[in-house]
């Protein structure tokens, strides 16, 4: 094995070695704590019994009160049934909790958003609507996560149309929104548009049927998108069809993609311009003959994790220009941890009632010219994740759209919108640094 593969596979590996024995010695990754003064037993006479049902009776004759006198306002749920955890699958929703755990303490530290994980023990989808809806009460959003498909794009579906809370699933929307930043600014670099550019999106799992959907309300062309899954390009002519219009979401993408109804790989390649790898880890998933097949000037993004499924060099090996993949350790991550802190800070700001994917656009374009004000290059297509800068951008930027869309509570300026997720987010790394001054966790 080649020395810097060998380093790289021990550098992925390493987390899963140590994640164990801290996660033990912490007993998890978040808490409660409280942000009221307690200065003695008596300020609970205001907090609790008897001065707290003063409060209830306002929030009794007008529900949406419950945003202004709780934290609903700023609360997420992070659901899920445990059915397609990671790369993990099926693990069932005990084991789930580590993962939504996690979850929450990004929405914390990166958004400043109070987030809770949810693990459910209800695999039938309506069943988990209707935990979704009872829920509804307790929270500002839900964040869907680790559901599998096509089960998540009903849930998603349905849930947007019965709750008036926004709610994503963080596989379909996040991931989108951080590939269509991506492009977008990997397509100035080389010198081609959008509406123009043939695309092959590898895999058609949660990730790569949303960010499809995106792409084309974003300006893409269906007719030269080429969507592949492990039994080839898919068209609305394969003989399989009837299997898949039992996910009619995929169904209605194959309908208005790949009008040649080309069936093999190496057809949708040749030609391409932008390759979107959202499927199984490498490496040698997409194969570099594939790459070689492509338009001058290539896009690849090889998303899998641990392994993206080419590896960086063997793309440009292969002749690809721009490469991004999933992962920290290279250039150009598209990570959906981009995306959710700022967008879910956004929508809380100003109470949505949902969050659409025009809004999941806006947060993209903010997320794409915040990188090119800084200077974009074939190596920084994205911010980086500790450009903690860009999610009050992105947060302004989808509340806007939800205030211009009408499904936002409250209409602040955009001023006060910047001041809002800009004193949230810079709260909560102040926070966290205090108590790790005080010693209270290291």
């Amino acid at each position: 094995m080649d020395e810097r593969i060998r380093e790289l596979m021990e550098k992925a590996e390493r987390p899963g070695r140590i994640a164990p024995e801290l996660h033990k010695k912490y007993g998890g990754k978040i808490e409660i704590v409280p942000k009221c003064s307690i200065k003695s037993l008596s300020d609970f006479d205001i907090w609790y019994t008897p001065g707290v049902a003063a409060v209830s009776k306002i929030i009794a004759q007008d529900p949406d009160k419950s945003f202004d006198y709780t934290n609903r306002w700023n609360t997420v749920g992070v659901v899920t049934d445990g059915s397609r955890v990671l790369g993990l699958g099926n693990i069932g929703p005990e084991a789930s909790l580590p993962v939504m755990e996690g979850k929450a303490l990004l929405f914390k530290y990166l958004g400043g958003v109070d987030a809770f994980p949810i693990a459910l023990d209800a695999r039938d989808p309506d069943r988990f609507l209707d935990i979704l809806k009872a829920l509804e009460p307790s929270l500002g959003g839900i964040n869907l996560e680790d559901i599998e498909k096509p089960k998540c794009f009903y849930i998603l579906e349905e849930a947007r149309k019965r709750l008036e809370i926004p709610v994503w699933h963080d596989d379909q929307q996040g991931t989108a929104t951080v590939i269509l930043a991506g492009l977008i600014n990997a397509l100035k670099i080389v010198g081609k548009k959008l509406s123009q550019v043939k695309i092959v999106l590898f895999g058609v799992g949660a990730a790569n049927t949303k960010a499809a959907e995106v792409l084309i309300l974003a300006g893409a062309d269906p007719k030269k998108m080429y969507l592949v899954d492990s039994k080839g390009v898919i068209h609305a002519g394969r003989k399989d069809i009837l299997e898949v219009e039992k996910n009619p979401w995929k169904y209605r993408l194959a309908e208005i993609t790949n009008p040649e109804h080309i069936e093999k790989v190496e057809g949708a390649f040749r030609g391409a311009d932008v390759v979107i790898g959202a499927s199984k880890p490498g490496p040698d998933t997409i194969k570099k003959e594939w790459i070689r097949l492509m338009a001058e000037d290539p896009i690849v993004f090889a998303t899998a994790n641990p392994i993206p499924e080419i590896w960086p060099w063997d793309a440009k090996e292969a002749g690809a220009r721009i490469v991004a993949t999933g992962r920290s350790d290279f250039p150009n991550q598209i990570n959906n941890s981009l995306g959710f802190p700022g967008i879910f800070r956004g929508v809380l700001d100003v109470r949505a009632k949902t969050v659409t994917d025009e809004m999941c656009i806006a947060a993209a374009q903010e997320i794409a010219k915040f990188a090119e004000e800084r200077g974009i290059h074939e190596e920084y297509i994205v911010p980086r994740m500790d450009e903690w800068e860009v999610y009050p951008r992105m947060a302004v930027a989808a509340a806007l759209q939800s205030i211009k869309q009408g499904v936002a509570r409250e209409k602040p300026s955009r001023q006060e919108l910047w001041e809002r997720a800009t004193s949230m987010i810079t709260r909560s790394r102040k926070v966290y640094e205090a108590i790790l001054k005080a010693g209270l966790i290291g």
